[in-house]
């Protein structure tokens, strides 16, 4: 059936400001590590430049493409354990690199258009789903409490906005918790508005070289910390949060846009769980029919983001990790409460639920993998422990 079209009428303020929070808190948190995923395979300045013009770009405009062609709210991210893993990476060239994004992104591509990765997603129950969306979410809600140590005026301020804005205009309580940091950050003199220049991203292009040890050593674990690390809990967020987004077609676009994107810097695309989790929410819209119009937004200042390079660069990072802190933890405690909710309903799967819970939530990687895929890991051991004893 042919989706329905979207209509710009449903376009709130609430959905725009949720796709900008989405953007700040998904930017801020780990450009950082992009940054020194391009220096480590010996991109120069300009090539940095244009690694953030391509994942802006290539982000924003599935992110939009995406929302309104399903009207779900769909927000595409860069990998970011993927920018880890190249970070860490030693001996490869730039084009060595560009090879072995290439490869991944053929990778990636492959899983959605034969449907494997859609099949095993099928065979999660609910209730892991659900815990481990508030396992993911919920160590921002920690270090929104933690930021109270470093600016405690700040952050009291921005809590006491959200409780009045939840009690009295439910709707714009976020927005009035962003209006607020930045006015206090402004009274304080915490925002660094001089760090914003106008300065337009340019694409660099750059010829890809294909190597074995690229292929090993990079494209294949590349590869398997943006399905395991990144898709799984995307999808986990999307289903938890009662969303049946088309995971097939979804995976295959965050393919083929790291396939056309990879030459200039695009290196993986896959589905944001954290930032999505933000547009999908109620302080999005009350009408969960029309918050496909936050993650839409999202992409137009990823789009903006990537064009405008530098001069938005600047923009996000003059705004405190406290504030950013705190807008994401405030954003996200409705969306980690209903999936704590859901995940410890049913009795039979409690044990299970909460497993992947304190696993995703406590961090813990091993074999480059993050904590998300041992949590569903856990709870999936604990339910097929448990099936067993019944069956027996």
């Amino acid at each position: 059936m042919k989706p329905a079209q979207p209509r710009l009428q449903e376009l709130s303020l609430s959905a725009i400001v949720a796709g900008f929070v989405a953007v700040l808190v998904g930017f801020t948190s780990s450009v950082a590590i992009v940054f020194q995923a391009a220096q480590a395979v010996g991109a120069d300045a300009q090539q940095t430049t244009s690694w953030i013009w391509a994942l802006g770009l290539g982000m924003g405009l599935t992110s939009l493409g995406l929302s309104l062609w399903t009207r779900l709210p769909v927000k595409i991210a860069w990998s970011t354990p993927g920018a880890a893993l190249i970070a860490a990476t030693q001996g490869l060239t730039l084009p060595e690199a560009v090879g072995a994004f290439l490869l991944c992104g053929a990778l990636i591509l492959l899983s959605g258009l034969t449907g494997w990765f859609e099949k095993l997603m099928d065979r999660i129950p609910l209730a892991v789903a659900a815990a481990l969306l508030a396992g993911v979410l919920a160590r921002f809600g920690l270090d929104a409490v933690s930021s109270v140590k470093t600016a405690p005026l700040l952050v009291l301020l921005m809590a006491a906005a959200y409780l009045a804005g939840r009690r009295w205009w439910p709707r714009y309580a976020v927005p009035g918790v962003l209006l607020v940091g930045i006015a206090v950050a402004a009274g304080q003199g915490r925002l660094h508005l001089d760090a914003v220049t106008v300065e337009w991203a340019m694409p660099v292009w750059t010829t890809p070289q294909f190597s074995w040890a690229a292929a090993i050593g990079l494209a294949l674990p590349l590869f398997m910390v943006t399905m395991a690390s990144q898709n799984l809990p995307g999808v986990a967020v999307q289903r938890a949060s009662g969303y049946q987004t088309p995971v097939s077609p979804t995976i295959s676009v965050t393919g083929l846009a790291t396939l056309l994107l990879a030459p200039f810097g695009g290196y993986a695309f896959n589905l944001a769980a954290i930032t999505a989790a933000i547009c999908m929410g109620r302080e999005a819209h009350e009408d969960p029919a029309r918050r496909y119009w936050a993650s839409a937004m999202a992409g137009v200042f990823y789009i903006l983001l990537g064009l405008a390079g530098g001069a938005v660069v600047g923009l996000l990072a003059a705004f405190p990790k406290e504030l950013v802190a705190a807008v994401a933890g405030l954003a996200l405690l409705g969306t980690i409460a209903g999936g704590l909710a859901q995940a410890l309903k049913e009795e039979q799967h409690r044990d299970a639920a909460i497993l992947t819970f304190l696993v995703t939530l406590s961090g813990v990687s091993m074999l480059g993998i993050g904590s998300a895929f041992w949590g569903v890991v856990a709870g999936t051991v604990s339910l097929l422990v448990q099936h067993f004893r019944r069956r027996a």
